[in-house]
């Protein structure tokens, strides 16, 4: 009875360190495939790709816009038009024979 026992022992003993390595491969290999950096997100990070630079060309015609802008605005030679718009706009300003309609925003 001793001696079963014992071989069953040496075989488990035996068997322990290559099974711990094949759970370590195999944990490695289900992030390398399943894992947040996996092959499975690399469409997840295409699509992403594709809505940020959608999102970075519309900045950057706001950015363009408001430096443009920016420009008729500058006090050494501003766009007569864009300052009164603006002037007229923030104070509310209406000339006698002007006709104001009124637009949702």
């Amino acid at each position: 009875m001793s001696g079963v026992g014992r071989n069953t022992f040496e075989t488990i003993k035996r068997a322990a360190l290559p099974a711990l390595a094949i759970l370590i491969i195999a944990n490695f290999l289900g992030y390398a495939i399943v894992g947040a950096n996996g092959i499975l997100s690399w469409g997840d990070y295409r699509r992403q790709k594709v809505e940020r630079s959608m999102q970075l060309a519309q900045l950057q015609a706001e950015r363009n816009r408001l430096a443009h802008r920016a420009n008729l605005l500058d006090p050494r030679r501003a766009d007569p038009d864009l300052a009164e718009e603006l002037v007229r706009g923030e104070l509310g300003l209406v000339r006698p024979d002007e006709v104001v309609i009124p637009l949702e925003d």
